[in-house]
């Protein structure tokens, strides 16, 4: 399959892309493509107008800025993953990097992109999550800021406008002594997640405090799970503790039939991974 005709623009300033975008007619942003361009070719999307923006220099950045790091909507996932930045900060981005997409896709890929198009299984959704991150949401005139925890709504759907470009993305610098936990389950790395388990937490006198927890390839996008966050508040860290966290999370998770397994399966995959999360969180945390 080919993609349906459509209109090419490719400006050279983030202005004038914003212009472009707020015209009428059924437009996408094009930076990576290496989803929006499948798609196209299957013709699950149909755009009238594709604004590509790899001309926008002024988006293709990692920076400190002080108590957050920014990331740009043009920033690579592989300058993602190698940036010293990133893996001073957040070790997790880097260790989940491994499992997301293959080399050629993270060399044109883009952070940005991937949260914008929402996969159920995608990684970086959940992970920004437990980060806390917030996005910058670009369109003419103005911006506003949505906590990543907001926007993602379902399946490749999300609460940005028609009219807006994710132009950033901006990840708080965690407390001193945060810990944290990566675990996924897929046919081989690089392929769609079947369930991805994220968590962050500190031990303060023995204690757990403010843990965060996602979890993306079981329902029908990534999500924090704050019930389960509010169980190990102020608790002891502990096997019983943990196996029952993750019998709750499982028992309410409603993970479709497919062909990466049962729903049955997939929640046993919940009551697996949860555990080695947060045990592997504490141990970094103390």
């Amino acid at each position: 399959m080919k993609p349906s005709a459509f209109h090419y623009e490719c400006p050279t300033d983030l202005q004038a892309a914003l212009a472009l975008l707020a015209s009428d007619g059924d437009t996408r942003i094009l930076a990576g493509g290496q989803s929006l361009v499948p798609m196209m070719n299957y013709r699950l999307a149909q755009p009238e107008r594709l604004i590509d923006i790899n001309r926008l220099s002024e988006l293709d950045y990692i920076r400190d800025d002080g108590g957050v790091i920014a990331i740009g909507a043009l920033a690579r996932h592989a300058a993602i993953q190698s940036s010293e930045l990133i893996k001073e900060h957040f070790p997790i981005v880097a260790e989940a990097y491994d499992w997301i997409a293959h080399a050629a896709v993270r060399n044109r890929g883009t952070l940005c992109g991937n949260l914008c198009h929402a996969d159920a299984a995608s990684e970086m959704p959940a992970i920004m999550q437990i980060l806390e991150a917030d996005l910058v949401l670009s369109k003419v005139g103005t911006s506003r800021v949505i906590a990543a925890q907001d926007f993602f709504l379902g399946t490749y759907e999300t609460a940005i406008a028609a009219d807006e470009i994710l132009t950033e993305v901006r990840i708080p610098k965690p407390a001193a002594g945060t810990g944290w936990g990566f675990e996924e389950v897929a046919m081989r790395r690089g392929d769609y997640a079947w369930c991805t388990v994220v968590a962050t937490l500190r031990i303060s006198d023995g204690k757990i405090a403010a843990p965060r927890i996602a979890m993306a390839g079981v329902n029908d996008c990534a999500a924090r799970l704050s019930e389960a966050e509010a169980a190990l508040t102020e608790q002891a860290p502990g096997a019983s503790l943990f196996d029952a966290v993750a019998d709750t999370v499982a028992d309410a998770a409603t993970p479709a039939e497919s062909n990466a397994g049962s729903a049955a399966y997939k929640r046993d995959l919940i009551r697996a991974l949860l555990p080695r999360v947060l045990n592997d969180a504490v141990a970094r945390a103390t």
